[in-house]
């Protein structure tokens, strides 16, 4: 579903933020990006959801290529951002409807999901209320919303779980396993080894833009906490 082939983008001065990365997400997975503050994680996750351009490899969601049909990939996926920084001179029944327009749902679409979700992370009542109201966790819930109203066929995250919650943390780990479970593929950077461990079925672990290790995580670990096996591989590499 999404397939990273020798990724590399390099900033202004010079800087290699990331190089040579490759990884592919298949259909079913959930999908751990990890690594320290300023890894690379940031950038490949905009790369992927065609926000940044990059300098060589290519980007493919369900095999057709970011580069050549952006449009088409981002049809496919949803993205939602560590920070959740929407239009807030809307209400947030305007948003959810806005970003309905963006992917051509119908009425009878648009209410059914708009009104299930909602409830699903108790935002209902604040739906009428501008979005310069909403705490971070609102906002939180609200993009969660926005991004999952299309049924996106690739979810693609950045700590999506900062602000949120346990019982929102909990309702969307479970639809992210319900996607899963339908065919759909999750990417999603995290600091939170615990969560990566227990919830991710692979896992990605990058350093200073590069890959260091990926896999399945019960291959990787052996029996050894993610933790443990992060420090280790990190430590290996620094030593080099």
């Amino acid at each position: 579903m999404l397939e990273i082939k020798d990724l590399t983008k390099t900033y202004h001065g010079g800087k290699i933020a990331v190089s040579n990365l490759s990884l592919d997400v298949q259909s079913g997975d959930i999908y751990g990006f990890i690594g320290h503050n300023g890894a690379g994680k940031t950038t490949t996750i905009k790369c992927v959801v065609g926000i940044q351009e990059f300098d060589a490899g290519d980007i493919l969601i369900d095999g057709i290529s970011i580069k050549e049909d952006p449009i088409r990939c981002k049809s496919m996926m949803a993205y939602i951002p560590d920070n959740p920084d929407v239009y807030e001179y809307l209400t947030g029944i305007q948003y959810l409807n806005f970003m309905a327009d963006i992917f051509g749902l119908s009425a009878a679409e648009r209410e059914e999901r708009i009104r299930k979700e909602a409830e699903d992370f108790e935002i209902t009542e604040a739906l009428g209320d501008l979005i310069s109201s909403y705490s971070h966790g609102m906002k939180q819930k609200l993009v969660i919303i926005g991004a999952l109203i299309h049924r996106p066929k690739l979810l693609i995250l950045d700590e999506p779980f900062v602000g949120l919650d346990p019982k929102a943390t909990l309702m969307l780990k479970n639809k992210m396993h319900q996607m899963c479970d339908a065919g759909a593929a999750i990417f999603f950077s995290t600091h939170v080894l615990d969560v990566a461990e227990k919830l991710c079925n692979k896992v990605a672990i990058i350093k200073k833009g590069q890959l260091i290790v990926s896999g399945h995580i019960d291959e990787l670990t052996k029996g050894e906490s993610l933790e443990s096996v992060f420090m280790e591989v990190v430590s290996d590499v620094s030593t080099d």
